[in-house]
């Protein structure tokens, strides 16, 4: 096996000025700021690791470089003078570790977000004594198994699944392909707030299950005691199955997926609840069941990124405009509405014109009683709003 580690590390050198970002805290470096005349991109292959160096030479920390990307380095460490090897990622995950244990009385988590746990370009979801790792960098992936061994050594899982079958790993150069490391089931139940869910790990959406929105669920709750709830954009149910159980008089669930409903339907099952489901574009499912003149006291629109990126921006802003238009109109003069966000090119603000100039349009009233946001086994690095993606709010609406 190469050996990755840098020992001494080879240099790479900004430009003059362009290190102040670096020095307030981001981790990712432009082929723009690089001084590729005292340093060319061209003598790095993609993954190397590199000791980052400000225009006056001062160190500014350990990188790994991906030469052919505009994103063409992401910092590991402040420290040039230690290997990233497995015992450095054994020092990460242990502090990972360490938060989550805090936080959640159960080992059902994501237990590495990216930057925001000082793993650029690593995802790690738990799942009790199975974990399922996302990697979606060259340099990451260079450095996978020193990964999985660290794992090992901090949770001794009984399996672990690689889903490195996202299209983000297209733009590195990477191969997709899903593969098991020890011997992990393809399916796995895991608990959220008492509640019993079971996921695809080997075939799932993503990772097998949106822990970022677990915290945000723990606050609806306390609206769906019988009440009428529509799930958009179900997935698995994490929504409408929890309100469900939490006492509401009836749910449904709309997805484009059968396999998604299917899963729905059986964890509505295990929990002793009955969710219907319909299958089908959401936006023509919501225009459809208020041309039947139905009503849901409370509707909750959570679709996946609608702006991947920012060319993408106006056809995105058009659907979810559409999206909750089509919501409001199922809601009566007293309704809830749950709108979410996952797009990093769409802001908080933004997302808020969205349904005030929705509601505004249909002649309804709008109160925001909370906002949302990701959960905090997904910390948000303070220099980085990049890691900052998920908004979203719990609504009121009212007649006009």
């Amino acid at each position: 096996m190469v050996d990755h580690r840098v020992s001494p590390p080879t240099t790479l050198r900004l430009k003059p000025r362009e290190d102040r970002r670096l020095r307030a805290g981001h981790l990712w470096v432009y082929s723009n700021e690089i001084d590729t005349t005292a340093t060319p991109l061209s003598a790095f292959a993609p993954g190397d690791l590199c000791r980052l160096e400000d225009a006056r030479g001062k160190s500014l920390g350990l990188a790994y470089v991906h030469p052919k990307n505009l994103l063409c380095a992401r910092l590991l460490s402040s420290r040039s003078d230690r290997p990233v090897d497995t015992d450095w990622f054994i020092r990460r995950l242990r502090s990972a570790l360490a938060l989550r244990d805090r936080l959640y009385p159960e080992p059902y988590y994501r237990l590495v977000h990216g930057e925001g746990d000082g793993l650029p370009g690593v995802v790690v979801d738990r799942y009790g004594d199975v974990l399922v790792v996302q990697v979606g960098t060259v340099g990451m992936e260079r450095l996978k198994s020193e990964i999985v061994d660290a794992l090992t050594v901090v949770l001794q899982p009984r399996g672990i699944w690689l889903r490195n079958d996202g299209v983000a790993r297209e733009a590195e150069g990477l191969p997709l392909y899903v593969e098991a490391a020890g011997d992990p089931p393809p399916e796995v139940e895991l608990l959220e707030s008492g509640v019993r869910f079971g996921t695809a790990l080997d075939s799932g959406q993503k990772t097998g299950w949106f822990y970022d929105q677990r915290d945000n669920r723990d606050r609806f709750m306390r609206y769906v005691p019988g009440q009428r709830v529509l799930d958009v954009f179900c997935y698995a149910g994490g929504w409408g199955v929890r309100a469900a159980v939490g006492g509401a008089s009836q749910v449904a669930a709309i997805d484009s997926s059968e396999p998604a409903l299917a899963a729905v339907r059986a964890n509505a099952q295990t929990n002793g609840v009955v969710v219907e489901t319909m299958q089908g574009d959401a936006l023509e499912r919501l225009k459809r069941l208020h041309a039947e003149g139905l009503e849901f006291d409370v509707v909750v629109v959570d679709p996946p990124a609608l702006v991947k990126r920012r060319k993408d921006f106006d056809a995105g802003f058009g659907h979810y405009a559409a999206l909750n238009r089509a919501a409001m109109q199922l809601l009566p003069a007293d309704g809830i509405l749950v709108s979410c966000s996952c797009s990093f090119h769409l802001d908080e603000a933004q997302l808020q014109r969205v349904l005030l100039r929705e509601s505004r349009g249909l002649g309804r009233r709008l109160q925001l009683l909370e906002t949302l946001a990701q959960g905090a086994d997904h910390p948000v690095h303070p220099a980085m709003p990049e890691t900052r993606y998920l908004k979203g709010f719990i609504a009121h609406v009212s007649d006009g």
